[in-house]
């Protein structure tokens, strides 16, 4: 991918149950006005919003822009449309994590200055952590009902980081949990992480056996 041109201040749409990962679609519904007058000025200019995840104890602040982990992916709308209310359905694909620098709140909508987070070129994960994701992933889903569609995103061909980013949001791991994986600085750091919190599921079924896979 070619290198990214940012705004000096981008839209940042906080949610309080996503956390959005570079290469990944994420599918919206926007019916919030000041949200759908976010999206009619991303799609005037060019089409990038910043997902991040809200903090603990939003409810109480929602109204008043309550804190944001620092962490987040920059999006393009690849698809939008407008619906007779003026709300919006769009899909977002994830560009780049960047960390959160500045905000402002001139608009109805929170802005934010971010700095892209580069990280060093994308290597092939090692093959013992990939055997190790493929046969935690398996051993998970042999427990639950489900399990088919997961295992089939193995099957998809993806390169390493997409799929990594792909596992990531397919997985029935917390948010905060997510927020982890995110937050990890390279490819080889989100895989590791993932790896540890399938395990952790892993030991956490009823009846599960210990998995002693090496990492």
């Amino acid at each position: 991918m070619s290198k990214i041109q940012v705004p000096d201040w981008i839209p940042i749409f906080p949610l309080p149950n996503v956390v959005f990962f570079p290469k990944t679609y994420l599918p919206l519904h926007i019916f919030e006005p000041r949200y759908c007058q976010m999206i009619d000025e991303a799609l005037a200019a060019d089409r990038m919003i910043g997902m991040v995840l809200l903090k603990e104890g939003w409810e109480e602040e929602y109204d008043r822009d309550p804190d944001i982990y620092e962490i987040g992916s920059l999006g393009r709308i690849v698809r939008s449309q407008r619906l007779d209310d003026g709300k919006y359905d769009i899909i977002l694909y994830g560009l780049k994590r960047f960390s959160v620098r500045d905000q402002k709140f001139e608009k109805p909508y929170r802005q934010g200055k971010v700095e892209i987070l580069t990280e060093p070129a994308a290597q092939p994960l090692p093959s013992l952590l990939k055997q190790n994701l493929v046969e935690l992933l398996t051993q998970f889903y042999h427990k639950l009902d489900g399990g088919e569609e997961m295992q089939s995103i193995l099957e998809l061909g993806l390169e390493d980081d997409a799929l990594i980013s792909t596992l990531a949001v397919g997985f029935p791991f917390t948010v905060v949990e997510k927020q982890f994986l995110l937050e990890a600085e390279t490819l080889y750091r989100r895989g590791r992480r993932l790896a540890d919190l399938i395990q952790l599921r892993l030991h956490a079924i009823p009846g599960g056996k210990e998995n002693d896979v090496e990492s």
